[in-house]
């Protein structure tokens, strides 16, 4: 590696430093260094290039080949500004030569070199030659030969041009050239980095000093140098960020106790004796998993992931019924009005037959009247109401309830952090309820281990008994036609159809079809035989509501809707889905979509209606089109489209890694989580003086919301 100043003994306070300590660092470019991230000298050693040109040594002029890219080192002789006939493009044109011989070195659209390239200035050009010259990709004007003002400052001889040189992520007003010299000037200290890894740990896995890794991230010696050291570098990040996961884990269990619950009675065993099905292997795992969260004497954290149709909500049916015979209160949280509509919907169908057992709850949104507002809320506050549904109007000031012991949050990533704090605040006294949160979005496990890495996860895959797979189509508009005489076949047969539009309203730049005006054409057209309803996010509560209230008891054949029927629609006599524009979505939001139908006794099918003309529109398409498993699906949109498109509005709360990167590192994150566990089970808690550096890192690393916005 080039050399570079070593110091004995680390001062991580000089990392701190302002970059404006940097040579060429003024407030302009320090401001447009802080814009993405960068304000510290710490920051830009942690600012590792995203990639290496690997440019030879210096060549002579004589030895150079047509088409070959190279680097040379003149003298410039003359030099000017040749306009062309585009007026839109100019020249500089250079005379050069070294002492094998002349040539001329060609730059495009950067007139304002002319002034610098005087007679004499020694040039280090890295480029390729042609038959009009050598055109000039890099350029450093080398100390000794420089015109007065021409100085580039930080930099070193062969910085830009020769060697491996780093490229680091820029921007229109900061250049990665700017960022190479200023990294030149940094790694000079990056012997003051604290290295946060255990001796121990870096010695069995092989790792270099993080000091040195800083180094050769940006100035290696070979490509494989490069990439060692970026991998040692996003290895160290995993680690403190499972750390920081597992400190927040640890305080939230020792914070606040748990509200003590009794072991399961009469009333769940009534409950479960009422059910008109048997619950899958799945749910009774989730079920004892719940029984133990609730026996251990902490607050429950828990995530339950499940597809649409799993039985998610039977689970927290029982984890809810728990605190009801104990003599406690619970809740479900919804985001949005129709969901918690249908929570109310699936719970009376729960309750209602369980016999010799009168189990009332109320629904709270924002849409309950007044009256019925008061009589709720004092119902609750007394105790004489134990079960509450509603959305986020249930954290409201005003709602207080006896003794809240159990809270599910359902599609708990919609959830803002102190949305969810505030239901948490609602326990009895000093003890925290028990929360289960409930996902419908499979996530992979490599995001399950970052964006819910600090909360228990129960994972229900099977399908209750009865659901049929849905059989999935990809076409074209040639196909549109022959779509639209198999959905009227379906309806001619008694049956129910949806059809999904990716907006409410028209769009010309997106070019997507509009729920509204999708309704009226097939009113008139395609569909003008059937009745066809429309549903939309814009709606008001009472008209989405009679909706679907008009869909669920078969007064309407088909249900244009936007992405409002995601989650929480069950009408089993639908059995056809058509979605426009599914290239449009991801692939576990057509999964969801797709639950929809296949919920009842008939062979279900979905058209997707997709512009596959992309590589990546059509893999993606061909997924969905082959599997019918969730978690599967979620793997490949991870891998294709990384993971804030999987997760969409989850991404908000994802950590922003410096250096890592998922899904291409997820085997170094699931190396990261599993030191870190050995880590706790060998010292009992990460809170032990050995440990002090990585904690401390991990603090200043991930300890601002971003962690602690993570399933609050």
């Amino acid at each position: 590696m080039r050399g570079v100043e070593l110091r004995s003994l680390p001062s991580p306070s000089r990392l701190d430093a302002p970059i404006t300590s940097l040579k060429g660092a003024g407030p302009k470019l320090a401001a447009a260094a802080a814009a993405i991230g960068i304000e510290s000298l710490g920051d830009l050693l942690w600012h590792v290039p995203h990639g290496h040109r690997d440019r030879a040594g210096v060549r002579e002029v004589a030895d150079l080949r047509i088409g070959e890219e190279a680097t040379v080192m003149v003298s410039v002789r003359s030099a000017r500004v040749r306009p062309t006939r585009r007026r839109s493009l100019r020249l500089v044109e250079a005379a050069v030569a070294d002492a094998s011989g002349p040539m001329k070195a060609v730059w495009f659209n950067q007139a304002y070199l002319a002034e610098r390239l005087r007679p004499g200035t020694r040039l280090l050009l890295n480029g390729k030659l042609d038959r009009a010259g050598f055109r000039v990709a890099a350029h450093e004007i080398v100390a000794g030969g420089v015109a007065p003002g021409a100085t580039t400052a930080g930099a070193a001889p062969g910085l830009h041009t020769t060697g491996i040189v780093p490229v680091h992520n820029a921007t229109r007003e900061l250049s990665a050239n700017r960022l190479r010299e200023w990294a030149w000037q940094a790694v000079a200290r990056a012997g003051d980095a604290i290295e946060p890894l255990p001796g121990e740990l870096r010695a069995r896995r092989g790792l270099a000093a993080v000091a040195d890794a800083l180094r050769c991230a940006h100035f290696p010696d070979s490509p494989e140098q490069a990439e060692h050291a970026r991998d040692r570098l996003a290895f160290e990040e995993l680690c403190l960020h499972q750390a920081a996961l597992a400190m927040r884990r640890g305080a939230r269990r020792e914070s606040r106790r748990g509200v003590g619950l009794e072991p399961p009675g009469e009333l769940v065993e009534r409950w479960l004796a009422s059910l008109p099905f048997a619950p899958t292997d799945g749910q009774r795992h989730a079920f004892d998993e719940v029984d133990a969260d609730l026996a251990a004497g902490r607050p429950m954290q828990r995530l339950l992931m499940g597809e649409v149709g799993s039985g998610k909500t039977v689970v927290a049916v029982y984890a809810m019924l728990r605190a009801l015979e104990s003599g406690h209160s619970a809740a479900i949280m919804a985001p949005t009005e129709t969901l918690a509509e249908q929570h109310a919907a699936t719970l009376d169908a729960l309750l209602s037959p369980v016999e010799g057992a009168s189990i009332p709850f109320a629904l709270l949104t924002g849409a309950t009247s007044a009256a019925r507002r008061r009589e709720t809320l004092g119902r609750l506050a007394s105790g004489e109401l134990g079960l509450v549904v509603g959305t986020h109007a249930l954290i409201e000031p005003d709602v207080r309830f006896a003794s809240l012991a159990v809270c599910v949050v359902d599609e708990q990533h919609r959830f803002g952090v102190r949305q969810r704090a505030a239901l948490d605040a609602k326990g009895p006294g000093d003890a925290a309820p028990h929360v289960l949160h409930m996902t419908a979005t499979p996530i992979p496990r490599t995001l399950s281990l970052t964006a819910y890495g600090d909360l228990d996860a129960t994972t229900i895959r099977e399908l209750p008994a009865g659901r049929r797979p849905v059989k999935t189509w990809v076409v074209g508009e040639e196909k549109r036609a022959g779509a639209y005489e198999f959905i009227r076949a379906r309806l001619h047969e008694g049956r129910q159809a949806y059809v999904v539009c990716p907006l409410v309203a028209d769009s010309e730049k997106l070019r997507a079809k509009a729920a509204g005006a999708e309704a009226e054409r097939l009113r008139a057209g395609e569909l003008a035989s059937f009745r066809v309803g429309l549903l939309h996010g814009q709606m008001s509560s009472r008209e989405k509501a009679a909706t679907m209230e008009e869909f669920v008891a078969g007064r309407l054949d088909v249900l244009v809707a936007t992405t409002v029927i995601e989650v929480g629609i069950d009408v089993p006599n639908a059995t056809v889905m058509l979605i426009e524009g599914a290239e449009r979505f991801g692939l576990s939001q057509l999964h969801q979509l797709r639950g929809r139908v296949g919920r009842g006794a008939h062979e279900s099918q979905c058209i997707l209606f997709a512009d596959v003309q992309g590589g990546l529109a059509r893999r993606r398409m061909d997924a969905i089109a082959a599997s019918t498993d969730g978690f599967e699906l979620a793997e490949v949109d991870l891998t294709l489209r990384g993971e804030g498109e999987v997760l969409g509005t989850l991404q908000h709360g994802l950590p922003r890694y410096r250096v890592a990167e998922l899904p291409e590192d997820a085997e170094l994150l699931a190396a990261a989580r599993a030191e870190v566990q050995a880590l706790l089970e060998r010292h009992g808690a990460l809170d032990v003086p050995e440990l002090g550096p990585l904690l401390d890192a991990a603090r200043e690393r991930f300890g601002d919301e971003r962690v602690e916005g993570i399933a609050a």
